[in-house]
């Protein structure tokens, strides 16, 4: 940036003061420095901007890094599957089956009706469970009825006699 210091603000102040004038010169002075400040703001907004840009490229390599590992962690846990699957599988051939495979078709109408009953009971749970209790009420402070302001002042009221008043 441009080095300056008192010394050469100094001369441009002179300057400044001998070509403008003095009547002038604070109406320049106030718009320079407000010009001065838009561009610093334009300038921190772009590094602002440019910072980001970096962090959201690292942040895009690194998730990359992350889905490559999660795929590898995938394959090799598929991979470790099928070679148990295949184990098993050649256990079992040698010995004769017994168990019939289930369809799937009956399996997916058990886990819908499952599904449709387990929902059903959450309804009615929440409707049973959903009033606020009574101690809640009262510890929250409120009113479960609304009475007006005389028949409040009458229930405060000691023993139903009128407090004394010197006004």
């Amino acid at each position: 940036m441009i080095d300056l210091g008192i010394s050469k603000l100094a001369l441009i102040g002179v300057v400044a003061l001998v070509v403008i004038g003095p009547e002038k010169l604070p109406k320049v002075a106030r718009m320079a420095g407000t010009l001065f400040g838009r561009a610093q703001r334009y300038i921190n907004d772009v590094k602002a901007e440019v910072s980001r840009e970096i962090e959201l490229e690292s942040l895009r390599k690194m998730q990359g890094e992350v889905e490559q590992a999660a795929q590898n962690v995938s394959q090799s846990i598929n991979q470790g599957w099928q070679d148990v699957s295949n184990d098993v599988g050649s256990v079992f051939s040698d010995t004769p089956s017994v168990n019939t495979p289930v369809p799937s078709t009956e399996f997916f109408a058990d886990q819908t009706s499952f599904i449709r009953k387990r929902d059903a009971f959450r309804r009615k749970k929440l409707a049973r469970t959903s009033a606020l209790p009574q101690w809640y009420k009262n510890r929250q402070q409120t009113r479960q009825h609304v009475i007006s302001g005389s028949a409040r002042m009458a229930k405060f009221r000691a023993n139903g006699r009128h407090p004394v008043s010197f006004f």
